[in-house]
């Protein structure tokens, strides 16, 4: 029986809208929205379009959104000074620097001055560190693996007491993601493993998932034969493994693969995320809630 497909778009589409009622209601109470601004130092085009989507993200919701472009030559003490001034900006609920910046800045430095109550990429110290904790204390999970536990849970799978192998343990996604399915909270509350480059039978570990969670950015790493039947297969590797001629447009396009033989696998787990269309719509869409939810604790109306 072929599995079903995870589609990040249509959740994407449930969560925004939901994110913009909200937006609505408290536009209508309270008078304000939330403010997001994306500073982009230099021309970088992958930044570009990257920023572009977020932007456009923004303002279909009706949140105030500062498009704040940089020189490459702007110093790391004026990008400093720059985001001082966004982190006392009261307008200004959520603050992302897009990365790479150019060589001569530090970029650790200069994510660490974003104001952690506005940091809603969540890749503060503080909001790792809130994260750890869990509960109450969290306020902004990172994007990516706050949009993978959504996949799961929104397409019915039970994650209480369940068998979750996270394969990849990178700080975006594999770390974060085994923690937030880690907490004794609803839509969590999972038995977690995190396998590597350094665990000893890949294999023996991902057949016993009921939820594999793969993102080790190796093209095809998980074969059928490591899933699980019945298993929910969340795929975040997102590969370029050549190039095609577009039947649409007729111009050269990436091809992308996965970090699972997705064919085959569909063909063994109950449900399973494409490449592309699965997780990739679903990191800026919980940007988009983390930003409204750092209106929502200003506001003291978080958790409502």
């Amino acid at each position: 029986m072929t599995a079903k497909l995870i589609k990040g778009t249509e959740i994407r589409d449930e969560i925004l809208g939901e994110i913009k009622q909200e937006v609505e209601n408290i536009k209508t109470k309270y008078g304000v929205v939330p403010g997001l601004v994306t500073i982009l130092v230099g021309e970088n085009p992958a930044s570009i379009s990257y920023v572009t989507a977020k932007i456009k993200a923004a303002q279909s919701l009706g949140f105030k959104e500062i498009q704040d472009n940089q020189p490459e030559d702007i110093t790391e003490q004026q990008l400093l000074a720059l985001i001082d001034r966004y982190n006392k900006d009261d307008s200004i609920h959520g603050i992302l620097v897009q990365l790479p910046l150019p060589k001569g800045i530090d970029e650790k430095k200069v994510l660490n001055a974003i104001d952690p109550d506005k940091d809603v990429d969540g890749f503060h110290p503080v909001n790792v560190g809130r994260l750890m904790i869990g509960g109450a204390e969290v306020k902004f999970p990172p994007c990516t693996p706050a949009g993978i536990q959504e996949l799961i849970v929104r397409s019915g799978f039970e994650t209480k007491g369940a068998e979750v192998v996270v394969v990849g343990r990178s700080n975006i996604v594999g770390k974060p993601i085994a923690i937030m399915m880690l907490q004794k909270a609803a839509n969590a509350n999972a038995t977690v493993t995190v396998v590597h480059t350094a665990t000893k039978d890949l294999a023996y570990h991902c057949k016993r998932a009921e939820i594999l969670i793969v993102a080790a950015g190796v093209p095809g790493l998980v074969k059928p034969e490591w899933i699980k039947p019945g298993a929910c297969v969340i795929d975040v590797g997102v590969n370029r493994v050549g190039e095609k001629i577009s039947e649409k447009t007729g111009r050269k396009v990436a091809i992308l693969k996965g970090d699972v033989d997705f064919d085959a696998a569909k063909e063994i787990a109950g449900a399973i995320t494409p490449v592309p269309g699965g997780v990739g719509p679903m990191t800026i869409t919980m940007l988009m809630r983390n930003t409204l939810n750092s209106l929502k604790f200003k506001l003291g109306i978080a958790g409502t």
